[in-house]
């Protein structure tokens, strides 16, 4: 899905790369607010939904390939990481609705999670 679908599906705001948003295709989505998660469990190439706000975020979809980052429950980034996605030409995006409910509507229009291999026995 490209990420145009993405904000509609989603009803977000697009805070950065708008020109970009046609282009970008993502399969797979993780959300998370723990960092040391998405290091562990995204994986590149996937789109990454946080409520977190600070620049730490956009340096770890850089550092884990992932294209563009949703900041969910209306939470708007800080100032100083919306311009580091400018400038790594990073897609940011607004949605007003919570994780759950963000995760859950791309999950129904074909978004694949991230694999999560299970550690406990059945």
């Amino acid at each position: 899905m490209n990420l145009l679908e993405v904000v509609r599906h989603i009803e977000a705001d697009v805070l950065y790369g708008d020109d970009l948003l046609e282009r970008l295709e993502v399969e797979r989505v993780y959300g998370a607010d723990l960092m040391s998660d998405v290091l562990a469990f995204a994986v590149p190439g996937s789109l990454l939904l946080t409520g977190l706000t600070n620049i730490q975020i956009v340096r770890t979809a850089q550092m884990l390939d992932i294209p563009a980052v949703v900041f969910v429950r209306g939470k708007y980034p800080q100032k100083e990481a919306v311009e580091l996605a400018s400038s790594l030409n990073m897609p940011v995006l607004l949605s007003y609705k919570s994780m759950f409910e963000t995760c859950g509507i791309l999950f129904r229009e074909g978004m694949l999670p991230c694999e999560i291999e299970r550690r406990c026995p059945r």
